[in-house]
């Protein structure tokens, strides 16, 4: 009997201890599962930093230099008194004239201090897109140019002509600008772009142009390209054949300069809308014959004209017909003519480069809407420009050739496996990135 009893005792205890067990069990559970559960981690905010500030450190204010503003009466505008505007101004100009440098319409930020009068303490004016001024008055007086962050993307692209180039790039959402640098800087005298044919296709690498990371500013340059025109290939590779100059040119696979010792047309992109015709008939004057012995580029007004060679300026005057006109003499051989100007900007005796600007398309003289009319001289006789042999660029010296072929081998190869798919890769560059500098 003892037995029995001390078995049941036995087994209510056994029963008590597996209870404790399982009620402490389930309390510890809880606190093992806090003790393993992942905390979360609260990241502090990226600092919003621009032109070398930390701009949560003050009161922002931007705006745009309007009509009758100048330095002194933006910051008297903003609690700074004339003493130390007239001192901030003269130690300041060394690196920037305030009183003449700020032009209207152009960008300013002002960074204020946190306080009831919201005093101005630095002053940064944008003169464009990727440079900017800052003068700091803060605690001493400091006055430094600096550039934004600017970002190269290398990108490809291809097309097949349906109409024209600039509708091709256009359906791609392309920029234009690689047609105007096609046709104007690099094939100008290869490819004539006002005739090009149905089917005809290229392909190019080039590199696009980024501020900030966001702010796109354009097609930058174009590295390679190739264009198939009515069956036959052109290749152009951008060289620089003078470092200490920076001078850079476009050669083919063989090293031959693609440009001319002339440009094709004085204006950039437009249209032929009169051509050299010594038996044009005009139905105003009867049907008679009158020759043109010039070669119209209809562009609106405004448009800037450009010397097609370089050359000493002859001429630069007004006169009946010809309105406003400049004439260029480049050697014993050649001059040039340029009429129908709006404005000149080019003086007698100035010596100019191919592609400077020597005035502006418009309506002087006898014309019957903007255009500039062309005209080319050979040995003192008015002749059509596009029906000469003219001389070609400076070669690629013997010394450099062996460089550019060891340099193009690789460009080439991609060129060449880009498949003609209307579409854009992209390649970051990031060797391209340039950094910011505030000294």
């Amino acid at each position: 009997m003892d037995r029995k009893r001390n078995r049941r005792l036995g087994d209510k205890y056994l029963v008590f201890l597996i209870i404790i067990v399982a009620v402490f069990g389930c309390k510890s559970e809880p606190k093992t599962e806090i003790e393993t559960q992942d905390l979360a981690v609260i990241e502090a905010p990226e600092p919003n930093i621009e032109f070398g500030f930390t701009l949560d450190d003050y009161i922002v204010k931007r705006d745009t230099i309007r009509s009758g503003d100048t330095f002194g009466v933006i910051l008297e505008r903003n609690n700074v008194g004339y003493p130390k505007i007239f001192n901030i101004a003269e130690k300041a100009k060394d690196t920037f004239d305030i009183r003449r440098g700020l032009q209207v319409g152009k960008p300013y930020t002002l960074l204020c201090a946190k306080d009831s009068l919201e005093t101005a303490t630095c002053f940064i004016y944008q003169p464009n897109l990727e440079d900017y001024v800052v003068i700091n008055f803060q605690d001493s007086i400091q006055a430094y140019r600096s550039r934004k962050p600017i970002k190269y993307v290398e990108k490809t692209a291809t097309g097949v002509i349906e109409d024209n180039i600039s509708l091709t790039l256009e359906e791609q959402g392309l920029s234009p600008r690689l047609a105007y640098k096609m046709a104007d800087e690099i094939f100008a005298w290869t490819i004539d772009f006002r005739r090009l044919q149905k089917g005809d296709r290229f392909k190019v690498i080039y590199t696009d142009k980024y501020i900030d990371d966001t702010i796109y500013t354009g097609v930058d340059k174009v590295k390679a390209a190739y264009f198939e025109h009515n069956h036959e290939p052109f290749y152009a590779f951008e060289f620089m054949t003078d470092t200490t100059k920076g001078i850079v040119d476009y050669f083919n696979e063989e090293a031959k300069n693609l440009r001319r010792a002339f440009l094709k047309a004085p204006v950039k992109f437009s249209r032929i809308s009169s051509r050299y015709n010594l038996k044009r008939r005009i139905a105003v004057y009867g049907y008679r014959v009158r020759p043109h012995k010039g070669t119209d580029f209809a562009a609106p007004i405004g448009t800037p004209i450009m010397a097609t060679a370089n050359g000493t300026v002859t001429r630069s005057e007004r006169r009946g017909g010809n309105g406003n006109y400049v004439k260029i003499r480049h050697n014993a051989t050649y001059e040039t003519q340029y009429l129908h100007m709006s404005k000149r900007k080019a003086k007698v005796g100035q010596f100019v480069k191919q592609g400077d600007v020597i005035g502006w398309v418009g309506m002087t003289g006898n014309t019957g809407g903007p255009h500039v009319c062309y005209r080319f001289w050979k040995n003192g006789k008015q002749v059509d420009p596009f029906k000469q042999k003219l001389p070609e660029a400076k070669p690629i010296s013997d010394s450099l050739k062996v460089k550019y072929l060891e340099f193009i081998q690789p460009i080439k190869y991609k060129l060449d496996n880009i498949n003609f798919k209307p579409q854009i890769t992209e390649e970051l560059k990031d060797e391209t990135v340039i950094y910011q500098s505030n000294s």
